[in-house]
């Protein structure tokens, strides 16, 4: 498979890296942590069509392919940016899918008048928990007892404390939303988003891995240690190559998967899982060795590797830890999950 970048694709990425490096400065992020969103930031995203580009052209958006938006998710989590850009991207692209009915609220989010989130974990009894950006957003939707519901969030969302600047809320469901799909369709339309929200994650746990290793590199070429740079010892610089190699493997599945989307449609659940469960595991451990190999500084909140640290573990918070995503992988290639565990 060839995932060498067309030049409008790397001019992408370079307009979202210098984006990203303006608008989500370390400072930024740490105002930003209360709430866990940056406004300024939001609006700039919204300016420039981000959301709007994950909705096909014909549905009033930008029509960008998923491997675009996967590129635009590696540089967000590089910068552990403050904004649901992700979980609105899914919601607008769910909410084309569903045509008629949610073409109203649709035209709102591409106005940049309403903020919809996306609740990756499927709710039970009418309620969710740890919703992401469901402390700021307009509406969620998600997967309600084998409905599809969009619901307004006012009054009926407790904001959870703030993990890794992810504005995280319980919602509960007092009656008023709007049924977008019921049943069959319902869980498709779902699943589909599901799968665009796992590879974008993946994509975006990639970036914070390759940040944090990068991190952990300048620190252990400075720091002396016995006369040398820290880097110079095999027990600094084996476990960095096992996180540089791991993060080159995640961003290969991670592309792979957005890539699915067209390519391999029928392998698209699979690979989407695949691909979080990996970049997981791999974010994991580079902000874990990252951390240590700075030493009692790593595990100070001036250092900026913690803020890495803490994002990876909100977004597993959000979704499920990697065996949740290989009980999904389970479920797509036989069948029959493995270990009991609800996936979408």
């Amino acid at each position: 498979m060839d995932l060498s970048l067309s030049g409008e694709q790397r001019q992408l990425v370079d307009s979202f890296a210098a984006l990203f490096a303006r608008e989500s400065t370390a400072a930024r992020v740490r105002a930003a942590e209360p709430l866990g969103f940056d406004l300024a930031l939001w609006k700039a995203l919204v300016d420039t069509g981000s959301v709007e580009m994950a909705v096909a052209e014909g549905d009033g958006g930008a029509g960008a392919s998923v491997l675009d938006l996967a590129l635009i998710a590696e540089q967000f989590g590089r910068a552990a940016a403050s904004a649901p850009l992700i979980e609105a991207q899914v919601a607008a692209r769910l909410l084309a899918d569903c045509g008629g009915v949610g073409n109203e609220l649709l035209g709102q989010v591409l106005a940049g008048a309403r903020l919809v989130t996306f609740a990756p974990r499927a709710g039970r009894h009418l309620c969710l928990r740890l919703v992401p950006a469901g402390a700021v957003a307009d509406w969620v939707i998600t997967l309600v007892d084998e409905r599809l519901l969009a619901v307004p969030l006012r009054d009926n969302r407790t904001h959870v404390g703030n993990l890794g600047s992810l504005p995280l809320a319980d919602i509960t469901i007092d009656g008023d939303y709007v049924v977008l799909a019921e049943d069959a369709s319902a869980s498709d339309v779902f699943g589909t988003a599901l799968d665009l929200w796992l590879t974008l994650t993946a994509a975006a746990l990639t970036g914070a891995a390759a940040r944090a290793v990068e991190f952990a590199v300048d620190y252990a070429k400075q720091r002396q240690a016995f006369g040398a740079a820290i880097g110079s010892f095999q027990a600094i610089s084996h476990p960095l190559a096992d996180s540089a190699t791991a993060v080159a493997g995640s961003r290969l599945l991670a592309l792979r998967a957005a890539c699915a989307d067209t390519d391999e449609p029928d392998r698209m659940r699979q690979l989407a899982a695949m691909a979080f469960a990996f970049a997981y595991e791999t974010a994991r451990d580079a902000t874990r060795r990252s951390l240590h190999i700075h030493g009692g500084y790593g595990f100070s909140m001036e250092c900026d590797v913690q803020l890495y640290y803490r994002r990876v573990r909100g977004w597993a918070l959000v979704y499920g830890e990697s065996a949740v995503a290989l009980d999904r992988v389970a479920d797509a290639r036989y069948g029959k999950g493995v270990c009991g565990r609800r996936t979408s």
